[in-house]
């Protein structure tokens, strides 16, 4: 893709990353999100050395959850994944990358022509 589409859009799923470790997350779901937050503001997208921008969505007990400088947070209504699914449609042709394990979420954003890769993408 061509360069002038703009940095890598990574989308986060941060109901399913979270889920993907059994550290307590639970008893303190918005707590969770923003230490998931905060690791991706400080390492980004381990790996990728080009610039990235990174979208955390976040649902239920852990809307509300404040963006800082890297990354934005976007608070679904309802579902998270279909807040996900609309920002892969509304992303026209620049390159995107939905971290989940999902496997209907993966199969509805690569459909929109997204990359997939899995929570420890992001939990190194």
């Amino acid at each position: 893709m061509d360069d002038d589409d703009g940095p890598l859009l990574v989308i986060v799923d941060a109901a399913n990353v979270v889920g993907s470790v059994p550290d307590g997350w639970w008893r303190d779901r918005r707590g969770a999100a923003e230490r998931l937050r905060d690791r991706l503001a400080a390492d980004g997208l381990p790996g990728h050395s080009g610039p990235v921008e990174v979208v955390l969505v976040v649902e239920g007990a852990a809307r509300g959850v404040a963006p800082v400088p890297g990354v934005r947070v976007e608070s679904a209504s309802g579902s998270g994944d279909d807040h996900i699914v609309g920002l892969v449609a509304r992303s026209g042709d620049r390159r995107r990358l939905v971290v989940t394990a999902d496997r209907e979420l993966r199969r509805r954003v690569t459909a929109l022509g997204a990359e997939v890769a899995g929570p420890r993408t992001v939990r190194a």
